[in-house]
């Protein structure tokens, strides 16, 4: 006997993206992401904009969505959202579009974790993608977290470290603003890190305990490396700044490194996925593979289209709580703040 399809609807409006993206099983058959220029010119994410952008983007997202799976909204057997955590005034438009739509066509809603939901996108089903085995460790590194993850089962995670302060996304940004370079800085202290000596410059890494991270630190070292510096030559950073991106990056990757080799020394666990945007980083990648080398650890790297918040991943955790009937109450609420 046949099994019978089931089409999950997941949408993604944590931060400044909005996404919708429609699974047939493990499978996506689209996923859409509208972004938002208008933060560049910021430095940063600007909450209500942000969440008026939304609004009017998410009409449009979904629709485009469905659309492109090749299938009608009538044959959706549920809708994924993202509940938390991230900013509340975008959380709320995915969660108010989300309970209306579900309402409306009477199909079960289903709240989902984003941090989770990074970790379980290792699960999409893809051609040449290997879904890591359980236990197995989990990295989510982004603009706005940075923890380490003991992945039992699919919902049994026990978050083993995480920043005390900063995230890694944030050091990445706010080092490049340093820098004078745009917003997201990441892409490009990444870009122009290939380019140069990674040992130029030394910062030091923070010393925090067990398997915390601190990057606030480092941020400060930076910008009074950079003060001190500029002040004695006015042009240092532009001719050097290849040299000082490769510096950053060498220190931070260094310092998520250090942390994932004392996770793996406590575990015993040899298995790690990352996940988040900060882990399209090619730096990191390339040092997760090293380690495959020089440490016996299978590394498992998702897709980059599912690296920055993308509403596939709502998606896969939704078809996975399907298959368990662990549907929400209507009167679920967006949560800014939401653990696991």
């Amino acid at each position: 006997m046949k099994k019978e399809n089931i089409y999950i609807l997941g949408i993604e409006s944590s931060c400044d993206d909005t996404s919708a993206a429609v699974l047939c099983n493990d499978k996506i058959l689209s996923n859409v992401v509208a972004d938002q220029k208008i933060h560049a010119e910021y430095g940063g994410v600007v909450p209500e904009l942000a969440s008026r952008a939304h609004q009017q983007n998410i009409v449009p997202v979904v629709d485009r969505a469905i659309e492109r799976a090749g299938i009608s909204k009538d044959q959706l057997s549920a809708i994924a959202f993202t509940r938390g955590p991230g900013l509340m005034g975008s959380l709320l438009v995915g969660t108010s579009f989300a309970k209306s739509l579900a309402y409306g066509l009477n199909i079960p809603l289903i709240d989902v974790n984003h941090m989770q939901a990074h970790i379980l996108a290792h699960f999409i089903d893809e051609d040449d993608h290997n879904k890591p085995p359980f236990p197995f460790l989990a990295m989510t590194i982004s603009g706005g977290h940075t923890q380490i993850v003991k992945v039992s089962n699919y919902f049994e995670m026990e978050v083993l470290g995480e920043t005390i302060d900063d995230a890694v996304g944030e050091a990445y940004d706010k080092s490049g603003k340093v820098l004078g370079l745009g917003y997201p800085a990441g892409p490009e202290i990444d870009k122009r890190a290939q380019l140069g000596n990674p040992k130029a410059y030394h910062f030091t890494k923070p010393k925090v305990e067990g398997l915390g991270f601190s990057f606030s630190g480092l941020k400060t070292a930076i910008l009074y490396f950079v003060q001190r510096e500029t002040k004695n030559n006015p042009d240092f950073v532009k001719e050097n700044i290849n040299d000082i991106c490769a510096s950053i990056q060498y220190t931070i990757i260094g310092i998520l490194m250090d942390k994932l080799k004392l996770a793996v020394k406590q575990t015993g666990i040899k298995h790690i996925a990352i996940g988040g945007g900060v882990s399209a980083n090619s730096g990191i990648r390339k040092a997760l593979k090293d380690a495959e080398q020089n440490h016996g650890w299978t590394t498992y790297i998702p897709k980059f289209e599912y690296t920055t918040d993308n509403a596939a991943m709502i998606a896969i955790v939704g078809y996975l709580k399907y298959l368990e009937h662990d549907f929400s109450d209507f009167n679920v609420m967006a949560t800014a703040r939401l653990k696991f």
